[in-house]
C-alpha cells in the first residue's frame, strides 16, 4: 500500500520534494493557500505586461539542471534559458559599474576601477570557487541535524573560513569602496549584512562572476510550471485555493490536516509553507519553538516592491540594475541594527523586457523595483508612494531620463502583503540569514522533534534563503522522510 503524503504550500522546496517522494512511489498532495502555485515565485499580468512579482535572478544554474536531471530530464526540457550580458549594472553616484558576462570582462572592468585590482579579484575568485565545490557538493547535501556534518577533510582546512566573515575577506583584498560593494553584494541574497555573513559563503561570488546570470525566456515563473508539469506527470495531486488551518495531532503523530474545513487524513505531512506559521497550525504543546525563540533570530529583510508598466522603452538600464548611489553601512544599519525604514535606500531594478520581449508590449518597458526594508515595519499607502518618489527621483537623475508621465500603471507588494499572501513571519521576503549562528545544523529542523511524522522544508530551515536551495531543502527532506518510513 503506498505511503499518503500530505504537502502544505507550493513553494519550490515544496515542488522539489513532492517530485523526489512521488518518484519514490508515495502518494503525494499538495494544498497551496493562494490561486497560483509557487510560493512566493508568483506572476503578475496587466495589459499586456508581464512581471515576476518574487525572486529575479536566476544564478546557479547547475542545481537547477542536476534537479531536473534526478528526473531523467534537462532544463531544456521545459524553459529556455538566456545568459545575460551585461550580468547587472551598478549605479554610483559618480561612475557606474557594468558586470560583464565572463570573469574577463569583469576583471578589465575592476582594472578601469583600480588598477592591480584584477589580479586580486582572480586569487578571491578562484577561492570562491573552491568554496562553491564544496558548498554545493558536499556541505549543503546534509540535512542539518548534527554539527558533525560540517567537519569533513575539505572543510576542516578551511574553519577559519567559518569565523572570518566576507566583509574582512573583500578589504584585506580590496580598498576602492566600489570594488567592495560590488563585492559584498552578492551575500545579501543571504539575508544578512556582509559583516555578519561567514567568509566560506564567498561562493556566492562565485556564483556571481564564475557561473554568471541567466534569464529563462518568458520569466521565473517558467521554473514554476516546469516543476509542476514534472510533478503532476509523476502522479502529484495539486489542489490551489486550499489553505491548511489546522494540523491534528495523537499519539505524537500527525494524523491530518484541515483543508477549507475538511479532515484529510495522512502518513506522513510535509510543510513547506512559513515556518513559523506551519507550527502555529499545531496546539501549542506540540511546536518544537516557542515564540521567543522567533523573535531573537535574524531574519532577512523584507521588501518594498514596485510593478510598473511604461509606455516606452527606458534608456541607459540593462536586465539587471542595482543603485548604490547612498551609503550601504547606513541603509543595513536601517534593517538589522536599528530597524526603521531608510532615509536613503539603496535599491534594485530589473527590466525584464530589456532581453525578453514577451514581458512587455511593442516599445514599452516592465519595470520591477524593490527596496530591502526591515521586517515588521509599518506599511501604509503613504509610505509606499513617498519612497517610490524617491526612488524615481534618483532613477531619472543617475540613467539621464524623464519618466514619470510615461508610466501607465504601477502595483506595490510590502509588508502587509508578504504576511497575508505568504504568512511570511513579520512581512519577511527571504527566510532567516545564514549568519554563523543560523548556518546548518543551527537552523530550524527539517524533522520534527516532537511529532514523529512531521517534516518541515523552506527557506527557514537547511539549506537556507534563495532559489536553488529550496530546491535542495526539498530533496534533504525528501530523503529524511523516506529514511524514516522506510519509503
Amino acid at each position: 500500500m503506498k505511503t499518503s503524503i500530505g504537502i502544505i504550500g507550493s513553494g519550490f522546496s515544496a515542488l522539489s520534494a513532492a517530485c523526489y517522494l512521488a518518484k519514490a512511489g508515495n502518494h503525494v498532495s499538495m494544498y497551496e493557500k493562494n490561486d497560483t502555485l509557487g510560493g512566493r515565485c508568483r506572476q503578475f499580468k496587466k495589459e499586456g505586461f508581464t512581471f515576476d512579482i518574487g525572486p529575479s535572478w536566476y544564478w546557479m544554474p547547475d542545481i537547477f539542471e542536476k534537479f531536473f536531471n534526478d528526473f531523467g530530464k534537462k532544463v531544456s526540457d521545459y524553459y529556455e534559458l538566456d545568459k545575460l550580458d551585461p550580468a547587472y549594472k551598478i549605479f554610483f553616484d559618480d561612475d557606474t559599474i557594468t558586470i560583464g558576462d565572463t570573469l574577463e570582462k569583469i576583471s578589465a572592468e575592476f582594472e578601469r576601477i583600480e588598477s592591480g585590482s584584477s589580479v586580486a579579484l582572480n586569487k578571491f575568485i578562484a577561492k570562491a570557487a573552491s568554496n562553491y565545490d564544496i558548498a554545493i557538493n558536499k556541505v549543503v547535501l546534509k540535512p542539518g541535524i548534527s554539527p558533525f556534518e560540517l567537519v569533513t577533510k575539505d572543510t576542516i582546512t578551511r574553519v577559519d573560513q567559518f569565523f572570518k566573515t566576507i566583509s574582512s575577506e573583500v578589504r584585506k583584498n580590496f580598498k576602492n569602496p566600489k570594488l567592495i560593494s560590488t563585492l559584498e553584494f552578492p551575500v545579501l541574497f543571504l539575508g544578512a549584512k556582509p559583516g555578519n555573513t561567514p567568509a566560506f559563503y564567498s561562493f556566492m561570488n562565485y556564483a556571481d562572476f564564475g557561473l554568471g546570470t541567466w534569464h529563462p525566456k518568458g520569466g521565473m515563473y517558467e521554473i514554476v510550471k516546469a516543476m509542476t508539469a514534472l510533478a503532476k506527470s509523476l502522479g502529484v495531486e495539486i489542489h490551489t485555493e486550499s489553505p491548511v488551518s489546522q494540523i491534528n495531532v495523537s499519539d505524537k503523530k500527525a494524523t491530518s490536516v484541515v483543508v477549507n474545513g475538511k479532515t484529510l487524513q495522512f502518513d506522513v505531512v510535509l510543510s513547506g509553507a512559513d515556518y513559523h506559521h506551519s507550527e502555529t497550525l499545531l496546539e501549542e504543546q506540540h511546536r518544537q519553538y516557542s515564540e521567543a525563540y522567533w523573535s531573537k533570530k535574524t531574519f532577512a529583510p523584507s521588501s518594498l516592491l514596485f510593478y510598473v508598466g511604461y509606455d516606452k522603452k527606458l534608456k541607459n538600464i540593462e536586465h539587471h540594475n542595482l543603485f548604490f548611489d547612498t551609503s550601504f553601512e547606513t541603509h543595513a544599519e536601517a534593517i538589522y541594527d536599528d530597524p526603521k525604514w531608510p532615509e536613503a535606500p539603496l535599491f534594485y531594478a530589473n527590466f525584464p523586457s530589456k532581453t525578453d520581449a514577451s514581458m512587455a508590449p511593442e516599445g514599452c518597458e516592465t519595470g520591477f523595483f524593490l527596496i530591502p526594508i526591515a521586517p515588521d515595519l509599518e506599511d501604509t499607502p503613504e509610505l509606499r508612494e513617498t519612497y517610490f518618489k524617491k526612488i524615481m527621483e534618483r532613477f531619472e537623475r543617475l540613467t539621464g531620463q524623464s519618466i514619470e508621465k510615461n508610466i501607465i500603471f504601477k502595483e506595490s507588494f510590502c509588508v502587509k502583503d508578504f504576511i497575508s499572501e505568504y504568512n511570511s513571519y513579520k512581512g519577511n521576503a527571504y527566510g532567516m540569514a545564514n549568519t554563523l549562528s543560523q548556518t546548518a545544523f543551527l537552523r530550524p529542523k527539517l524533522k520534527s522533534k516532537k511529532i514523529k511524522n512531521l517534516y518541515f522544508t523552506g527557506q527557514l530551515t537547511v539549506p537556507g534563503p534563495g532559489v536553488p536551495p529550496a530546491l535542495i531543502s526539498g530533496k534533504l527532506v525528501s530523503e529524511l522522510i523516506k529514511k524514516h518510513h522506510n519509503l
